[in-house]
């Protein structure tokens, strides 16, 4: 009897306790200057592309203006929220042999150690999504109104923030698709099918492909991510 009450209580502080994290998890932001360097940089280079014709007539100024902030948004989230936001990093990496190596890594979440909140990981992905698509938009704005000299500023945007997006999808995935092999097999299978339309037309196909990719040098490791 007394050993039967002694597990009740035990039952009930462990549960007490998992209600506690989880509700620290939902409500509390742990990093609050990681998570506004996370928005103000990519919210500032799209405020200030769209409202730098209003105060400015400088295309030089805004454009260098946009380019910078586009450019610490890339290093911040890249190098900085991440890792405390969500605890991910994704990073290259040079062997003695010349070849380049994508390193994604994810940290572990040790008993002692302190996930990251829900708050912040919420706003860390709709940030990393949203501001992606809101540059998509300004390129087919640009292309149609044919303000073709932003179109390199848009480009930049796009590039530089889509870069980060893939590289922690990655992260968030495993870190486990190496990128030859991915667009080799993608090839492959657009050959594939493209090759069976054209037989179903009595069409031959002229060239033959190959799943193999000449001279593939980039591969992605995947390995846990331990912080000091």
């Amino acid at each position: 009897m007394k050993q039967a009450l002694m597990d009740d209580t035990e039952d009930v502080s462990l549960d007490f306790g998992n209600e506690e994290e989880l509700a620290f998890r939902k409500a509390k932001v742990r990093h609050p200057l990681a998570t506004f360097f996370h928005l103000f940089f990519r919210v500032s280079a799209i405020v200030t592309y769209v409202c730098c014709d209003w105060f400015s007539r400088s295309f030089v100024g805004c454009f260098v203006t946009v380019l910078l902030l586009l450019s610490f948004d890339f290093w911040s989230v890249k190098n900085v929220t991440g890792r405390l936001m969500v605890g991910l990093r994704w990073w290259n990496q040079i062997d003695e042999d010349g070849k380049s190596h994508w390193i994604f890594e994810a940290r572990k979440v040790s008993p002692s150690g302190t996930a990251a909140t829900e708050a912040e990981a919420r706003i860390f992905w709709l940030g990393l999504i949203i501001c992606p698509m809101i540059w998509t938009v300004f390129f087919f704005s640009t292309l149609f109104s044919l303000k073709l000299k932003w179109l390199a500023l848009v480009i930049a945007g796009i590039s530089l923030q889509a870069a980060n997006l893939y590289g922690y999808i990655l992260c968030k995935m495993g870190g486990e698709s190496d990128i030859s092999k991915v667009t080799a097999s993608f090839l492959s299978q657009t050959v594939f099918q493209t090759a069976y339309l054209q037989r179903q037309q009595g069409l031959q196909p002229e060239v033959l492909y190959s799943n193999e990719l000449p001279g593939e040098k980039n591969s992605m490791t995947h390995k846990p991510l331990v912080f000091q």
